[in-house]
């Protein structure tokens, strides 16, 4: 069965026409298109604002004119994470989806759910005209997932609405009216390589098997990050007389590395005699480390041609000291919600080779103190390895306002419509909420979404049941606001 079959068919058939787009963070054009299109040819009101970001609106159904505009709001940009072994392009390849029992998911690569989901869900509610609403406008945002460039640009006269859903969160029944804040710790360094010895060998130590994962909603599960795991094992061979010829781990600095290697290359002998050894004591400990949270961590060691260039032995090791110095993974929870993230830290990337070396790290907080704290720890680890750092791409905190209006409706309607109660809580993923509310704080704003796992991770997938549940009640509530 094609998903476009699901049921409702509306948001399925929207989705599936999605991941037929590439529209990977950073390359965005395709989508723009799309969507102006789609727009068109429904002869809605749309167009493309300074920042990139599609806004596109739609009058009230007869008898519903008097009531307040609601903004829906996704991003159009996906996370472009693959296996190892895929050869998928995301700049021309199309996602390709299966129903596996009762989730939708891709073959090797992220679903794109998060956010196309959302987007689908506005393009479908905006095609039924069957459905009651009062007016609505949907704004498609860019760049979510790398700087929030759509929202962090947003000018005061774009938006109308007075009530915003934001369409981005992955568990149906929970409705968020908080999440931290962030800001991306850019490090960067040049270096002078030394010629590689012609008696030197060199090995290849990989780590793959790793579950990843998004750095905000998952960070406080205790998964492996790869870039500390390599540098672990760099230590050890240069500890041995080693030194190192490239370092890559991770691509997304907002995703768990889930796998990673480094290129070491000696003139001793041990390190090419022992690689083999090495790397099984590293996944021994590894798994034991790791035991009932990651299953499948595989260290593998192999000889590959020696580089004709490698870092000098000071740059390697101040580098190695770096990652293992900077924090990774959750720094502190909320002291009067102790089962949630306050502060938290993902090195995300890590590259090194060829006379240059880069690290990118996400930190992330529901309070400034903190993530300012935070940001100047890893500034530190950094500096001291020789890099230079930067900070960009800073956004707020959304702070919870339990009084809103819209989510007393909410918590009513979902209790009518599905005879339970439904959840309302914090997160630590940062959401663009925070950022619109700079630039609206009128807004009465919420977070919601049908249930997905794993995004920023080809284990991606999106859970069917939780879809139609999802969307009939978007149905009810936007009849009711």
């Amino acid at each position: 069965m094609n998903i476009s079959e699901l049921q409702p068919q509306g948001i399925w058939k929207a989705f599936h026409a999605l991941t037929q787009v590439p529209h990977p963070s950073g390359h965005l054009d395709k989508i723009q298109a799309f969507l102006l299109s789609w727009a068109e040819e429904h002869s809605f009101e749309a167009f493309k604002d300074n920042a990139g970001n599609i806004i596109v609106r739609v009058p009230a159904t007869p008898g519903y004119e008097d009531r307040p505009m609601v903004t829906m709001e996704a991003h159009m940009d996906m996370v472009p994470q693959k296996s190892p072994d895929s050869a998928h392009d995301f700049l021309t390849d199309p996602i390709e989806t299966y129903i596996d029992g009762d989730w939708v998911k891709a073959r090797g690569t992220t679903l794109g759910a998060d956010d196309g989901m959302g987007v689908a869900t506005a393009m479908a509610i905006f095609e039924d005209k069957s459905l009651k609403h009062g007016p609505l406008e949907a704004i498609f945002t860019v760049d979510e997932e790398t700087c929030m460039y759509g929202v962090n640009n947003l000018k005061g006269d774009t938006l109308k609405g007075s009530i915003l859903l934001n369409l981005d969160n992955e568990t149906e029944g929970e409705f968020v009216i908080g999440s931290a804040g962030g800001m991306d710790v850019v490090a960067t360094q040049s270096y002078q390589s030394e010629l590689v010895p012609g008696n030197a060998a060199a090995i290849k130590f990989s780590i793959s098997g790793l579950k990843g994962g998004h750095s905000g909603l998952e960070i406080n599960e205790g998964r492996a990050n790869a870039n500390k795991l390599l540098a672990n094992i760099a230590k050890e061979l240069l500890q041995n007389g080693a030194t190192l010829a490239s370092w890559e781990g991770g691509n997304m600095r907002n995703a768990i590395p889930s796998f990673g290697n480094i290129v070491a290359v000696c003139t001793c002998g041990k390190c090419e005699a022992n690689a083999a050894d090495i790397a099984a004591k590293w996944q021994e400990t590894y798994r034991a480390e790791y035991a009932g949270i990651e299953d499948n961590i595989c260290v593998v060691a192999e000889i590959v041609p020696t580089p004709s260039e490698a870092m000098p032995a000071t740059v390697a090791k101040a580098l190695t000291n770096a990652v293992l110095a900077c924090h990774s993974g959750v720094y502190r929870n909320i002291p009067s919600i102790p089962n949630i993230v306050e502060t938290s830290c993902n090195l995300g990337i890590v590259k090194a080779g060829g006379g240059k070396a880069e690290a990118d790290v996400l930190v992330r907080s529901s309070m400034d103190s903190k993530l300012d704290e935070l940001a100047a720890s890893a500034t530190a680890a950094l500096e001291l390895g020789g890099f230079n750092v930067s900070y960009s791409g800073r956004y707020p905190a959304w702070q919870p306002d339990v009084n809103s209006p819209v989510v007393k409706t909410i918590e009513r309607v979902y209790k009518e419509v599905n005879g339970e109660d439904c959840k309302i809580t914090v997160v630590h993923a940062g959401l663009e909420c925070g950022i619109i509310k700079t630039v609206y704080p009128q807004m009465d704003a919420v977070s919601f979404g049908p249930t997905l796992r794993s995004p920023h991770t080809p284990n991606e997938r999106c859970y069917i049941p939780s879809v139609a549940k999802y969307y009939n009640f978007v149905v009810k509530l936007l009849e009711q606001i």
